[in-house]
């Protein structure tokens, strides 16, 4: 099942009930303390994480005492049909539990100072009696309304009795309700539900100091939650197996107690008390070289075994057929990283997120992580003077960022004379690495990357419409230099819409098809040791890709390498070989022309 959004009501900060959508990759951006992470232990409080737990303290101190608390989540993708036993099959649309949307609306409620949690679906459900309440009622009152309306019906299926007395009704009335899943038939259709849910996985920011570090440990807590997941028929059988022949121990006492006190004996029944916890049966650790626990490593390293995580899930995804769906939640996954390490962090993100059953969710307070992500799912989070919380979207939702967060460089000492603009942060490497080479041969071109009056902004391949578009940077009147790859046509149509503006801004496409095809094969072979063949039209990551093996380099890793290590390694008679010279050389001397 795929989360479409949540909504919240007096949970902490999240005051007014607010919807948030979700997509497969959603990013959720603002200042600290503004409520992004507060949607991250909501979505915990629902899918029952064990780092989240509520109480009176999490209900809005703005909100009425004793008020509900509620969690929403919609979700698409759910089960056509749910076996409740071995005979009754039903569905949620036959049960009336989907909403005018057609999605499954789950919400929980909390009450009271113990914050007891009842489930409801919000669902367009039959309001006119007797059909209103089907779901309550025990198989006896089920069959008494049957025969009362004379429908036809199998009277031992709950699910049979409730279609046919449906069908008797002339007028279900129907009506957007909250529907009680909480005893009888909802019951049953919950639990059978619940095994559909995604597994939520969520890695904070903050890190504990004990040996059981979160940070390091949910990452294998969780590859364990998935291999029960995979294997949950199997572990229901044995639970049925277990329960079934301890019952008949339990009877069987009780039989012989009644012997001797029928009174006593009357007044027990055997019940488990819980639900079985296979997740707690197994412990993965990870420990370092001379048996050092992880967590006495630093937190970038705890970090770097995160992102290796999601890395390894990708692949793992992609070659599993047994498939479980996961939200994986994610704080601030810039932290303690190298900026080439947080590009490698979201660029990892990204991909696991294009695999099956896969959402991913991160919250960042940096603005430059969020122009590396499609637009449709960065989620702007703010703040009125009421402290109210709202979510903001949409295409104008960078420039709204970058008012509040300050996406560009430091302007104020007004050393900032140009923008050059480019696809990704990759393309800023390589400009910096080609910088260099030309200004060791000609000083006279700028320096990219050292030159203060120059700032690279990577304005992100799903976003940069948006920037071209709505001109997010034409209010601090400065020129833009525009550089994109040349094989995609709304690039040309960008630089076509920059170039008519006449005020000084330009942009161009590359004449190859890639910035990486101006790189010399003899660097890669100095670099990565592998022989390739480039012309202007070739993909160079797929053959790099094809020359090492994609098993052993990822190829968005490859891209990394081949624009840092390898534009590093390049020399200005490579640049001269390879062809193109002049055309990069023009590139730079444009951009000089608007220092001074």
């Amino acid at each position: 099942m795929e989360l479409l959004a949540v909504k919240l009501k007096n949970f902490r900060a999240w005051r007014d009930e607010t919807s948030i959508p979700f997509k497969t990759l959603t990013a959720f951006v603002g200042r600290n303390d503004v409520g992004k992470s507060t949607v991250f232990e909501a979505l915990g409080v629902f899918f029952g994480h064990e780092l989240c737990k509520i109480d009176s303290g999490d209900r809005c101190v703005y909100a009425p005492a004793g008020a509900e608390v509620s969690i929403t989540c919609v979700f698409v993708g759910f089960p056509e049909e749910l076996v409740l036993d071995e005979t009754s099959v039903t569905s949620l649309a036959d049960e009336r539990l989907l909403n005018a949307d057609g999605h499954l609306e789950i919400k929980k409620s909390y009450i009271g100072d113990r914050m007891k949690e009842e489930v409801f679906a919000v669902a367009v459900h039959p309001t006119a009696e007797p059909a209103n309440d089907l779901l309550q009622k025990k198989n006896a009152e089920l069959k008494k309304i049957a025969e009362s309306l004379k429908a036809q019906a199998d009277y031992r299926s709950n699910t049979d009795l409730r279609r046919a007395i449906r069908n008797a009704v002339a007028d279900l009335r129907p009506s957007l309700v909250s529907v009680p899943l909480n005893k009888e038939g909802a019951k049953e259709i919950w639990s059978a539900l619940s095994s559909h849910m995604p597994l939520f996985a969520l890695f904070r920011a903050d890190r504990p100091s004990t040996d059981d570090d979160g940070e390091v440990q949910d990452p294998m807590r969780l590859a364990v939650r998935q291999a029960i997941a995979e294997v949950e028929p199997q572990l229901q059988e044995v639970r049925a197996h277990v329960e079934r022949r301890a019952l008949e121990v339990a009877q069987r006492t009780l039989e012989k107690l009644g012997e001797i006190d029928e009174n006593l004996s009357s007044t027990l029944a055997p019940r488990f008390r819980s639900e079985p916890k296979w997740d707690s049966l197994f412990k993965l650790s990870l420990t370092g070289d001379h048996d050092i626990p992880v967590n006495k490593r630093g937190s970038g390293v705890r970090r770097l075994i995160l992102l290796s995580f999601f890395q390894a899930e990708v692949e793992r995804r992609r070659s599993s057929d047994s498939i479980t769906d996961v939200i994986y939640a994610i704080e601030e996954p810039e932290t303690s990283q190298h900026p080439s390490n947080q590009v490698a962090v979201v660029e990892a993100l990204k991909e696991l997120s294009e695999s099956p059953g896969c959402q991913v969710l991160i919250t960042t307070h940096v603005p430059a992580l969020a122009g590396l992500l499609p637009i449709e799912g960065i989620r702007h989070v703010t703040k009125d003077s009421d402290l109210r919380r709202s979510i903001e979207s949409g295409d104008r939702i960078l420039r709204r960022i970058a008012d509040d967060l300050g996406v560009l460089p430091d302007l104020h000492d007004g050393r900032v004379q140009i923008f050059v603009c480019v696809e990704g942060p990759t393309d800023v490497e390589f400009l910096r690495n080609i910088s260099r080479v030309l200004c060791e041969h000609n000083s006279a071109l700028p320096s990219v990357g050292t030159d203060p009056r120059i700032a690279v902004i990577p304005l992100g391949g799903g976003t940069l419409k948006s920037w071209v578009n709505k001109r997010y940077l034409r209010e601090l009147g400065l020129p833009e230099a525009h550089i994109y790859d040349g094989d995609v046509d709304k690039y040309q149509e960008a630089c076509e819409e920059v170039n008519a503006r006449g005020d000084g801004s330009w942009a161009t496409c590359t004449q190859k098809r890639e910035i990486e095809n101006y790189l010399h094969p003899l660097a890669i072979k100095l670099v990565l040791g592998v022989d390739v063949k480039i012309d202007d039209s070739c993909d160079v990551e797929e053959l790099v890709a094809a020359a090492l093996g994609k098993s052993k380099v990822k190829r968005r890793r490859i891209k990394n390498i081949l624009n840092e290590d390898v534009a590093a390694a390049m020399s200005f008679k490579m640049l001269q070989e390879r062809g193109g010279l002049e055309e990069i050389i023009g590139w730079y001397r444009k951009i000089g022309e608007h220092l001074h």
